[in-house]
């Protein structure tokens, strides 16, 4: 097994603050959008994001959830390993709002898929967008792309990336890992 460093700390930080000004470009101050970041992962991403924005830009009254999709996910229950869930946590309303999911990883689509069941549990937002810090373009399985993304890779055959977050691992880093 081989692994290459696609993305280092500074080089996602740069990404983040890329995908933080389109944002802003198309969103202006916020008061009618919301970020989601989708369990477990794009959390890190979301956070990251939301701590620019009120930082360096000076965006106020951002609102941040996290959603949950492991039962709404379409292989719930196909595994031989019990599913793990997550916390969601939206303590604002969607109805009628511009929601931004944010991942990590697009890989299938079908995290993002899940995602556009579960969120409907929550309103109807005005809108849905996504954005991804890393689009695996040659993997997909339904027919998603990403409005904002972040790195775009071709990742092809039994290749994987893997996203290292300081919050979890301990590092910021993007791998490409060749099995």
């Amino acid at each position: 097994m081989s692994q290459k460093v696609l993305l280092s700390a500074k080089e996602i930080d740069i990404i983040l603050h890329r995908l933080a000004c389109q944002l802003i470009e198309n969103h202006l101050d916020f008061s009618e959008t919301v970020l989601m970041g989708i369990q477990p992962r794009g959390i890190y991403v979301a956070e990251r994001l939301a701590k620019i924005l009120q930082e360096h830009y000076g965006i106020e009254n951002l609102k941040l959830g996290y959603l949950d999709i492991t039962f709404f996910r379409d292989d719930f229950r196909r595994g031989g390993k019990p599913l793990e869930a997550n916390k969601t946590k939206i303590d604002f309303l969607v109805e009628d709002k511009n929601v931004v999911f944010v991942d990590d990883v697009l890989y299938t689509g079908r995290s993002i898929r899940a995602a556009l069941t579960a969120i409907q549990s929550f309103g109807r937002p005005k809108e849905i967008e996504l954005l991804t810090l890393i689009d695996r373009r040659f993997s997909r399985n339904l027919p998603i792309q990403p409005d904002y993304r972040g790195r775009q890779v071709d990742a092809i055959n039994e290749e994987k990336v893997k996203v290292m977050w300081k919050e979890q691992e301990g590092e910021d880093k993007v791998y490409l890992i060749n099995k």
